[in-house]
């Protein structure tokens, strides 16, 4: 257990997310793997974690959100654009556009779609990289896409990629999003391909000319990729690691993509540049205000440890 020298405390005042919160989850429910859902309940917000049917009573018992059946059929359906068939998994890919579908069908229109190895979310304020306790967390993200007719994606960032000792720009435009994304529901796209389906997204969007936002103010602690047991640590990467992911990208998208060496491993590398035209379109009537709204947020000093 770890202490802190500061979190953020939720006032009154707080600001719940307005789009509803989906977890993908396969074997993780042990309280040492169960990092998402704990993070959400130590904010106090709501979500839903989509788990298939015989893992679902063991999520019922320590998960406080709504625990939602996968349907196999977007397994059966899904769209690996391969000849392996089920010979190697399929990954967290179908529940994902499960999720997506699920929240068309609520009426929502964006959700969020969270991996469920992140430890705990952040928010980088005077270059101090600071844990945040506060459920208005999401909130700001969404009032800011809610401000643009073509931001498909939004994220967090990693907050393994940003050092304290360095100043950031507050967003990035229209790089690729991962791990914690918020969806615009009436993107006519759903997710395909057995790797980086993430990436290969992203790609489809920025190349249909939407943009995808990356916050740099709204961080999230992800656990590294191959580490944890359960989804695709178990599926594939273990037997068959990242190249032949990389392989296919660029395969798929050669325009955009190549295969390179990288963190002393084979890995892809897209070029951005080619969607430096994507520019945010504001909304017809939006009038951006010029004051500071902190979401009710505020930092408080701890020597308590908050995990």
């Amino acid at each position: 257990m770890l202490l802190v020298e500061y979190d953020f405390y939720l006032s009154k005042d707080q600001m719940k997310n307005k789009y509803p919160i989906y977890i993908i989850s396969k074997g993780r429910y042990a309280d040492k793997l169960r990092l998402t859902a704990q993070a959400l309940e130590r904010m106090d917000i709501d979500y839903n974690i989509v788990v298939e049917e015989q893992e679902a009573d063991e999520y019922r018992k320590v998960c406080k959100g709504n625990v939602i059946v996968l349907d196999m059929k977007y397994k059966d359906d899904y769209d690996t654009l391969d000849d392996k068939g089920f010979e190697i998994s399929k990954g967290s890919w179908p529940a994902r556009n499960f999720v997506w579908d699920h929240a068309v069908k609520s009426w929502a229109e964006r959700h969020w779609i969270i991996d469920d190895n992140i430890r705990y979310f952040m928010i980088l304020n005077n270059n101090k990289k600071i844990e945040c306790l506060s459920s208005s967390f999401f909130r700001p993200m969404e009032d800011f896409v809610d401000r643009y007719e073509n931001i498909a994606m939004a994220w967090p960032y990693y907050s393994m990629f940003i050092p304290e000792k360095w100043k950031y720009n507050p967003i990035i435009l229209n790089t690729r999003a991962f791990s914690c994304i918020l969806i615009k529901n009436d993107v006519p796209l759903r997710r395909r391909w057995r790797y980086n389906e993430d990436i290969e997204l992203s790609i489809r969007c920025l190349k249909m000319k939407y943009c995808i936002v990356q916050f740099r103010t709204f961080l999230q602690y992800k656990t590294t990729t191959q580490v944890m047991k359960g989804w695709n640590t178990d599926a594939f990467y273990s037997e068959y690691g990242t190249l032949p992911k990389s392989k296919m990208l660029a395969q798929a998208h050669p325009d955009c993509v190549k295969v390179v060496y990288r963190y002393n491993r084979r890995h892809h590398e897209v070029d951005n540049s080619k969607f430096k035209h994507n520019v945010l379109i504001k909304k017809k009537g939006i009038e951006i205000p010029d004051w500071v709204n902190n979401y009710g947020m505020k930092t408080i000093k701890t020597d308590k440890p908050v995990r």
